[in-house]
């Protein structure tokens, strides 16, 4: 009978770390895979800015709270002034996908946590 996932885990780890402590090849005794995947996020003009706010039917300083970032940030995107940076660019890109989610999310905030009609 096998034992449970975390015993087989913990064998496993123990097996690994043996085999470095004798100097064995690791890569002759066990499967290595590298996964790499970088998300990179759309760039955004002003334009495409202030649609994605739109989308949650937010004014620029509701918009700012929920991101939390200043109403001068949000208007200088929208303004072409500065674009979003690479972290406000991945939440755009996640809002856009799903705005639904986000209109709603962004509704219970503003009404103090309870869930909107």
């Amino acid at each position: 009978m096998k034992g449970t996932v975390e015993k087989r885990i913990v064998e496993r780890l123990q097996e690994f770390t043996d085999a470095l402590e004798r100097g064995e090849n690791i890569s002759d005794k066990f499967t290595i895979r590298r996964v790499v995947r970088t998300v990179e996020p759309k760039s955004y003009e002003p334009r495409a800015v202030k649609k994605v706010r739109k989308s949650l039917g937010a004014s620029q300083s509701v918009f700012a709270l929920f991101l939390g970032v200043s109403v001068k940030t949000i208007s200088a995107w929208e303004q072409g002034v500065n674009p979003p940076n690479r972290m406000a660019r991945r939440f755009l890109d996640e809002i856009r996908q799903d705005s639904e989610h986000y209109r709603k999310r962004l509704l219970q905030l503003v009404n103090g946590g309870q869930a909107s009609r």
